[in-house]
């Protein structure tokens, strides 16, 4: 049984739980029919665990996962960004960025060198261009900017390391 504490109550977790939730992030459209023969439980047991695990915050969402090439997005990057200055202000203009770059579908703040990093998908290098020189560079936020072209992806997985071991440290 594993607890955690979230907004001031505790969760309990069992095995089951986790192997749901370990079926659910490879697959989120399996019936409750086949996690219930894969998992030893009922369907009506499958569909309440969901219910709860959904409403307890333990899954946020089911994303639906798009191929970028046959959508014509051929170019992906990480872009590593420096701002000019460390203030609530700046935070937010990024935020600001983020939300209304398209090409931008992750970032992050960072420690060390950078004070952020975008991960971008372009349709091509001019696209890629044009979003550095035309939209970060001039931004009154941003003071550098270093971008590396990903040549190959051998990993792209959302899933969360969800074993049971892992979870007993």
């Amino acid at each position: 049984m594993w607890l955690w504490v979230q907004s001031g109550r505790m969760t309990q977790l069992d095995s089951k739980d986790i192997q749901l939730l370990a079926h659910l992030q490879q697959d989120s459209q399996t019936s409750a029919l086949d996690l219930s023969n894969t998992l030893g439980m009922s369907a009506s047991q499958i569909g309440r665990r969901r219910q709860r695990l959904e409403a307890e915050g333990f899954i946020n969402g089911y994303p639906c996962r798009l191929n970028a090439e046959k959508l014509g997005l051929d170019v992906q990057a990480f872009i590593q960004v420096q701002t000019e200055s460390q203030t609530d202000k700046t935070h937010q203009s990024i935020q600001k960025l983020t939300k209304s770059q398209p090409e931008i579908v992750a970032a992050w703040t960072l420690t060390g060198e950078a004070d952020y990093i975008f991960r971008v998908y372009c349709a091509n290098l001019t696209s890629l261009n044009n979003l550095i020189q035309n939209v970060l560079l001039p931004h009154p936020s941003i003071g550098r900017v270093q971008s590396q072209i990903v040549m190959d992806q051998l990993k792209d997985e959302t899933a969360l390391p969800l074993t049971v071991s892992a979870l007993e440290k």
